[in-house]
């Protein structure tokens, strides 16, 4: 049995303890059993659970990160769309990647488009690209620094 769903087995035997199954009894039975399979990792040695402690401290790292820049850009584009002169500098460019699997291109492709003001147009034939469309592309290298030291590289760590 993996350890998430060894997890959530505990999210459920707790939330039926307190009789309850709202929301905050499954998320606090889901920590509960978190803690309780951290301090009980010894006890099976595998390599699949030292993956899932240190994945999951990383996809809350993401998701952190990613609603921070979704509020940010949500902000610039509604001041410059009640704004008389808008400071829009829309520009296509190639934002290229390291090797990465065709699900971690999926998530950040995809982080990418969910953030207003950037959209992924397409992924390059040999997946060593992307090509994005952004509407404060003043300083292309700017932005392409931006999204490789936040996105891309918040995304590695939940796979590497």
């Amino acid at each position: 049995m993996t350890f998430f769903a060894l997890n959530v087995l505990l999210a459920l035997v707790w939330a039926s303890l307190w009789d309850s199954f709202t929301p905050v009894d499954l998320i606090g039975g889901y920590l509960f059993g978190y803690v309780a399979l951290w301090l009980a990792r010894r006890l099976s040695g595998s390599a699949q659970e030292e993956a899932y402690f240190r994945i999951l401290p990383q996809i809350f790292v993401l998701f952190a990160y990613f609603v921070k820049e979704l509020v940010k850009s949500c902000l610039m584009v509604a001041r410059d769309c009640i704004s008389p002169r808008p400071r829009l500098k829309p520009a296509v460019f190639r934002f290229p990647i390291g090797p990465k699997s065709d699900l971690e291109i999926f998530i950040l492709s995809n982080l990418i488009t969910l953030t207003p003001g950037t959209l992924t147009l397409d992924v390059t034939k040999e997946k060593d690209a992307l090509i994005i469309h952004s509407i404060y592309a003043e300083d292309t290298e700017a932005v392409i620094a931006d999204l490789r030291s936040g996105m891309e590289q918040r995304v590695s760590r939940v796979f590497r």
